[in-house]
């Protein structure tokens, strides 16, 4: 039987990706709510779930850690930053200066990410041919 483990960097680098995708999709929320009395803002944090991940494990290389990674256990939410207290009348705790800096710092990782991935497949491609 032949096994391969060509796809894992490529599997890891679409879990981040999806979650930078829903991270942006949260920070834009959190911005369309920036008036709505008593609203909390959400966030994503897709960093510490790969770093415990990746962390866990008995291997010493990155390479020995993606080979072995469960991906399922890789999963993303969304959760409410109740921690990040509010000064407003409101009691909203959004801050439209800190999303959009948040919104573009994720527009750089995902289009980091999106990049990565295409050069793992030219890899491959060139490797095949």
């Amino acid at each position: 039987m032949f096994s391969s483990n060509v796809f894992n960097y490529i599997n890891v680098l679409d879990k981040a990706a999806d979650a930078s995708w829903l991270r942006t999709q949260t920070l834009a929320h959190n911005l369309s709510n920036v008036d709505t009395p008593y609203y909390k803002r959400k966030d994503v944090d897709f960093q510490s779930v790969l770093k415990q991940e990746l962390g866990n494990m008995k291997y010493t290389t990155l390479d020995s850690k993606i080979d072995h990674a469960d991906l399922s256990h890789l999963e993303v939410s969304t959760y409410v930053d109740s921690a990040n207290y509010s000064y407003r009348e409101d009691h909203n705790n959004v801050d439209v200066d800190t999303e959009n800096v948040e919104l573009a710092s994720e527009a750089i990782r995902y289009n980091a990410l999106t990049d990565s991935m295409t050069r793992e497949f030219s890899s491959i491609r060139s490797v095949i041919k």
